[in-house]
């Protein structure tokens, strides 16, 4: 990390103070968007950090966005309300037309477009994306799209989505991942009836939603790069989506240690402070340890991301290590803060929650176990 990435993360921990643990308590609470912090973080430039300076970005590199994301999550704010619009951003980026990036990525460079939803996942089909049955047929200068997405989060609070879609039926293809196409679609211009959103409620305060698309109409040059391609173009982002997501966890797993820590130094019992228990210290001292390693293979897999090298091993156990990394620092910390770690005012249980997410999603710790099974060491398929 440079000095240019140390003076992003001073200037985000000075604006993440303006958000302290009663406003995320609060929204927690209610279920409610952070719409006041994203558009702190939108107004301050840092998700367009991305987007080349032409377009009215900054046009730093995926380690600056990482900085960015990983100093949210230290700070006990949540950047998985607007952690997408950086790794969504890639597809635009790289197999975007000209004309699609004059179009857009000036508005979003400014804040005046949101693009925040990333319509993938499908209930019948889960991380099986090939499978996925939202249908885009072709219909003069349109697409006339049916079919239905789930987990699609933050699709109430944002303008643009990303979507992937098959313009040919899978039995239609000769190998499955053909035949899928990604559009980028102005959801603002959508009838109703036309694209039905409904909100999830989950164990914590993510705003996912799923969505209903009944002969959505949109235009032919919504299509990004060439017809068929789009799961190829889906893939490129997907190294950038689990870097981030890393950084995130990396930054929860800090959080966890320093409460934690501090709690430790400060509560007594018996006459002394709980910290002085080595079954006190173990657990806090070998989350710290797990951390640094995940977070040593970040750094790796967002230098081999940079220098245009292959980082899918350095990704995907990147963000498995974070993930569980910080998993066990959620642990330790609500162990350490005993009945105080399941109330609310602590603000342990609120991250506990949050970062519970990341075993799961974006990609299941189970899958990416699959991944360096059979590319890595070269193990049979399992699936």
């Amino acid at each position: 990390m440079t000095d240019e990435h140390d003076m992003i993360r001073d200037e985000v921990r000075k604006l993440c103070a303006q958000y302290p643990d009663e406003y995320w308590r609060k929204l927690d609470a209610a279920r409610k968007y952070p719409s006041e912090f994203v558009d702190a973080l939108t107004k301050a430039g840092y998700l367009s950090v991305l987007i080349p300076e032409e377009f009215g970005g900054t046009g730093l590199g995926l380690s600056a966005a990482a900085a960015i994301l990983q100093t949210i999550q230290e700070m006990g704010c949540n950047g998985a309300a607007c952690h997408a619009q950086l790794y969504v951003m890639g597809t635009l980026l790289r197999h975007g037309s000209q004309q699609q990036k004059e179009k857009y990525l000036p508005g979003i460079a400014a804040g005046e477009l949101r693009l925040q939803a990333f319509g993938v996942t499908e209930p019948t089909s889960g991380t099986d994306t090939t499978s996925i049955r939202t249908f885009a047929r072709r219909e003069g200068d349109e697409y006339v799209v049916n079919g239905q997405k789930v987990w699609t989060s933050r699709a109430e609070h944002s303008d643009l989505m990303i979507l992937l879609a098959r313009t040919t039926k899978k039995e239609e293809v000769e190998k499955k991942t053909d035949g899928i196409s990604t559009f980028i679609v102005d959801m603002r211009k959508i009838p109703k009836e036309q694209m039905q959103i409904r909100p999830i409620r989950t164990m914590m305060n993510h705003n996912s939603t799923e969505i209903f698309f009944e002969n959505m109409r949109i235009p032919a040059d919504a299509l990004i790069g060439e017809e068929g391609k789009g799961f190829r173009y889906i893939l490129t982002g997907m190294n950038a989506e689990r870097l981030l997501i890393a950084s995130e966890c990396v930054g929860d797993a800090k959080w966890f240690i320093k409460r934690a820590t501090d709690y430790a130094k400060e509560r007594k019992v018996f006459g002394r402070s709980i910290g002085e228990n080595q079954g006190i210290q173990f657990p806090i001292a070998k989350s710290y340890a797990s951390m640094r390693a995940a977070e040593l293979m970040v750094n790796e897999g967002v230098r081999k991301y940079e220098t245009g090298e292959n980082c899918g091993e350095e990704a995907n156990i990147a963000k498995m290590l974070a993930a569980d990394a910080s998993w066990e620092a959620a642990n330790a910390c609500i162990q350490t803060h005993g009945g105080f770690g399941f109330a609310e005012e602590y603000d342990v249980e609120r991250k506990f929650r949050e970062t519970r997410l990341y075993q799961v999603a974006p990609i299941s710790t189970n899958l990416i176990l699959s991944f360096i099974a059979e590319h890595v060491l070269g193990l049979p398929r399992s699936y």
